[in-house]
């Protein structure tokens, strides 16, 4: 179901976890066609422009009670607990934050009990992963069955479900690895490529582990155009399929590094909690349809050391 007069006249959205990196990077493009308000909960983030509220997301109760004071003209649900390896080790963390929280999002948005949308559902866009899928049949697009191998994988899973039934005209974003300049509360994996490259460190990068890598901006973009204009399920990738290491052999050209520090690896080499699909590239055709123009990684690359911080 589309909402082509969402973004026309400066009504108000929510997105959670403004604090992310994904997040903050979202706020600040919002603020174009939107009221922008956002959460977080540790950190509050500089976002000039930006209403910001500090609210635990796992706590369902108070959760709802402010939601409804709120009453947002849309939402998107950027927060999660995003790392793999922690999800693993905290996996009652990951099902507060990653499966719950989004419950009570999803249920609120799809059946507002606010006399404000009575008889209205607020749209609402959420950002899953394609670790909801195994890697063993890439590309995937949108008809591809779920496989997920780890808790984070698990739980988006679970949480996609539980939308699809509480909210069926709400998009669900299955995001790429993104990539691109950090927030000013947070890093994405580039920051610490970066860092290892500067101190002319050795790195070490998978050659068997691919992904659609996402510039950020241009991920931003594609959840605002998704909240406007899809519904049910939509794959934000990116234009190139990479390995890690091809990824680094990219970095180290545009920011002109010895590309003879990047060290070849693979997975196995590197025992980790969770376990790590091997190919989980995606197929976007269905958002490119729709408007999304990602672009490729090199200039992707270039714009992140075109900013005045990295």
């Amino acid at each position: 179901m589309a909402h082509p007069t969402l973004a026309s006249n400066h009504r108000r959205l929510l997105i959670t976890g403004a604090s992310g990196f994904l997040g903050w990077h979202l706020a600040r493009a919002a603020q174009a066609t939107w009221q922008v308000e956002g959460t977080y909960h540790h950190h509050s983030p500089p976002l000039p422009g930006v209403k910001l509220h500090c609210i635990d997301l796992t706590d369902a109760i108070a959760l709802k009670e402010w939601l409804a004071q709120v009453a947002p003209d849309a939402v998107i649900h950027t927060a999660a607990l995003s790392q793999p390896n922690r999800c693993e080790q905290e996996p009652d963390l990951s099902y507060a934050m990653n499966v719950e929280a989004t419950r009570v999002l999803a249920q609120i948005c799809g059946d507002s009990g606010t006399d404000r949308f009575a008889n209205r559902h607020i749209p609402f866009a959420f950002t899953s992963t394609d670790q909801v899928f195994d890697g063993q049949a890439a590309p995937y697009d949108e008809t591809s069955p779920p496989s997920p191998i780890s808790v984070y994988g698990r739980h988006k899973v679970e949480a996609e479900a539980i939308i699809q039934t509480a909210h069926p005209n709400a998009v669900i974003c299955r995001m790429p690895l993104l990539y691109g300049p950090p927030s000013p509360t947070a890093e994405c994996f580039l920051q610490g490529f970066l860092r290892t490259l500067e101190a002319g460190q050795p790195l070490h990068l998978f050659t068997d582990e691919f992904r659609t890598p996402a510039y950020v901006e241009d991920a931003a973009a594609g959840l605002l155009l998704a909240l406007e204009k899809a519904s049910g399920l939509l794959h934000l990738g990116g234009p190139d399929r990479l390995s890690r290491y091809d990824f680094g052999l990219h970095l180290a050209e545009v920011f002109g590094f010895d590309k003879t520090l990047l060290v070849p690896s693979k997975q196995a080499d590197v025992p980790m909690p969770a376990a790590r699909p091997a190919d989980v590239s995606s197929g976007s055709r269905r958002a490119i349809d729709l408007g999304y123009r990602p672009r490729g990684v090199v200039a992707g690359l270039r714009a992140t050391k075109a900013w005045p911080y990295r």
